[in-house]
């Protein structure tokens, strides 16, 4: 299996680092191992959905009632 650094999934994803980081520590990304402190993800993963934003609503209009 080919694998690819946090830096290259970040620049893949348009995300930071930091991001994927986070992602690889949740679990979020199925065949991610840590070897030696780094993290390495298979070249096919894909980008886990953000879950700090709701889908369905896109401002604040609904609030301002």
């Amino acid at each position: 299996m080919d694998y690819m650094t946090l830096k290259e999934a970040a620049e893949k994803w348009g995300v930071t680092p930091r991001r994927v980081n986070y992602y690889c520590a949740g679990g979020r990304i199925p065949g991610a191992v840590k070897m030696a402190g780094v993290w390495l993800l298979p070249k096919t993963a894909e980008k886990p959905t953000d879950r700090r934003r709701k889908e369905g609503k896109k401002n604040n209009e609904d609030s301002l009632s």
